[in-house]
């Protein structure tokens, strides 16, 4: 059985490809320049990839002929697509323009609902992208050697209730909190940088609050951490974080933890209701 992958950034296509390939599936990448490293298809050929190919972000028809030609009905989304891209650095061909001249806004679900829904119109079935990494999905309780302390919970509470508001209209899925006062709320620019903006603004002390959409697609958009947001948080001085469990990839899996560990950092999953 073959299945495809479309690749942005960071390493989780990488870790989606070996464990597609762990489970005995042909894979054909389609990696997006721009996105996906330049050394991600020697990554990608070294790992068994039956088919490899690179695209321009908004290259939709070129995307679609790639998969249909290497005999793909099911493909996942692995890898993030910077947001602020929509101002400049997309070459949307005519499908993919069709497609936007439709949507109220150029949000991320609605672009990616819309790109997944012309996917599936030409044979292509979209599929879950954690569903082979299920060892590296987040648990729910204390993740981290260090526990929270009452005045960091009730720093994570108050920041729930700000990130799911923000999470649910598609702005972000990060806010960061000191002391029960919002310091920074993620747009385009990403976590780390969230993180690092709150550190100038607020100093030692802040807690990092990451949430899944309320209705979260598993198809895309999947919230994800790894090592790089433990350098993050060490950097700016932020001492606390809390993912959702169930819902959210650990990308760098033990040594995440271990990292969190040994920078005396606290980290939790939170139990969805």
């Amino acid at each position: 059985m073959a299945i495809g992958l479309i690749a942005g950034y960071g390493n989780f296509p990488g870790l989606v490809l070996r464990a597609a390939r762990q489970a005995g599936l042909d894979v054909a990448v389609v990696a997006i320049k721009g996105e996906a490293t330049p050394d991600f298809e020697a990554e990608a050929r070294e790992a068994g990839a039956a088919a490899f190919g690179w695209i321009e972000l908004g290259q939709l028809g070129a995307c679609i002929k790639f998969l249909k030609s290497a005999g793909v009905t099911e493909a996942t989304l692995a890898g993030g697509v910077r947001h602020a891209r929509i101002f400049g650095g997309v070459f949307p061909d005519p499908l993919l323009l069709s497609v936007l001249m439709k949507l109220p806004a150029q949000n991320t679900d609605a672009l990616l609902a819309a790109a997944v829904a012309v996917l599936g119109d030409h044979g292509i079935k979209i599929v879950d992208s954690t569903a082979l990494l299920p060892g590296l999905v987040a648990r729910a309780g204390v993740l981290t050697a260090k526990a929270p302390d009452d005045a960091m919970r009730a720093d994570f509470e108050f920041g729930y209730r700000i990130a799911d508001s923000i999470a649910g209209k598609d702005v972000g899925q990060t806010v960061v909190v000191k002391d029960r006062a919002v310091v920074a709320v993620e747009a385009m620019e990403g976590t780390d940088a969230t993180i690092a903006r709150a550190g100038t603004l607020a100093g030692r002390g802040t807690r990092v609050v990451k949430v899944a959409k309320p209705e979260q697609d598993r198809r895309f958009d999947v919230p994800v951490v790894g090592l790089g947001t433990i350098e993050a948080m060490k950097a700016s001085g932020a001492d606390g974080l809390t993912i959702d469990a169930d819902l959210t990839l650990v990308l760098d899996g033990d040594r995440f933890v271990a990292a969190a560990n040994d920078a005396g950092l606290v980290v939790i999953g939170r139990q969805r209701k």
